[in-house]
């Protein structure tokens, strides 16, 4: 019976941050701070994923805990929290099925990066779930991303209009992941991509309700501000030595500023993956 009400108390944590009864006559500067408040808790609630997972990462000594490497109890911790948001009902399965196709494709993706030929960052420390030189719980940092997605999906009533075709935006994906593969052979295509998606995403506008009123942003400003969020998140990995970039390891700098653009990409990418979800689908618009 304990475990049931937790389980429904934690649920009804995003209840009640749905459906909070509205305040019409509010205004003016109150309004904005209550919407700002719960805006800024909506975001909280949406990061729980990537907040409890990056914590770990900061907190967990370089030297790992009683004999075991610092990358493989990061795995566990990983999975643990995975695994509590479905029993908690914070996540579905058929979500917990997206994250780890988040998972699989991000994992590639750092095998291709830190191989010998490659080389543009390396995983430094020892670890038993290293596979292919990357550590297993390394593909969680992408499925953080999709979450907070996910999860700020639902909890902000995020709806899209003007979305494009889908096939055009699965082509537009499909080129930004195998443009982070093929620039090392054939050139970085980003920018141009980049001027595609913007084209592409041009008219569509994200909707969401941080209180009792619909706010309006366009979706590709919406890209960019996660992909800057997220490039802070990489300069403090970096600096606590979760990975390291070739320029860094005679001493910690900043993470270069064109990451900001590869991450601002990363989301798009990631944003069409969630789109494909069946009750997300439903709040999308596409003009026909």
């Amino acid at each position: 019976m304990s475990r049931t009400r937790a389980r429904s108390g934690l649920a009804g944590i995003d209840r009640l941050l749905t459906d909070l009864p509205p305040m019409p006559d509010l205004a003016g500067l109150r309004r904005f701070c209550v919407e700002f408040l719960l805006f800024g808790i909506k975001e909280a609630r949406a990061c729980l994923f990537a907040g409890l997972f990056f914590v770990s990462i900061f907190a967990m000594p370089r030297a790992g805990l009683y004999g075991i490497p610092r990358y493989d109890l990061l795995l566990v911790v990983a999975l643990a929290i995975q695994i509590w948001m479905v029993w908690a009902r914070l996540e579905t399965l058929d979500e917990m099925k997206a994250i780890c196709l988040f998972h699989l494709i991000g994992f590639a993706l750092e095998v291709f990066k830190t191989s010998g030929a490659i080389q543009s960052w390396a995983y430094p420390d020892f670890a038993y779930t290293k596979l292919l030189g990357v550590p297993l719980f390394s593909g969680f940092m992408y499925a953080a991303v999709g979450s907070y997605i996910i999860q700020a999906w639902r909890l902000l009533d995020v709806r899209i209009r003007h979305h494009p075709p889908y096939w055009m935006a699965v082509l537009v994906a499909l080129a930004i992941y195998g443009n982070f593969f093929t620039h090392h052979f054939i050139g970085d295509y980003r920018w141009y991509i980049a001027a595609l998606a913007i084209g592409l995403y041009a008219r569509a506008t994200v909707i969401y309700r941080p209180f009792d009123r619909d706010r309006r942003m366009p979706l590709i400003l919406a890209f960019i501000l996660i992909g800057f969020f997220i490039w802070l998140a990489e300069n403090i990995s970096t600096f606590f030595a979760v990975w390291h970039y070739p320029n860094q390891l005679g001493a910690w700098s900043t993470v270069h500023l064109g990451k900001w653009s590869s991450w601002t990409l990363l989301v798009i990418m990631t944003f069409t993956i969630v789109a494909s979800l069946k009750h997300v689908r439903e709040r999308i618009y596409i003009p026909t």
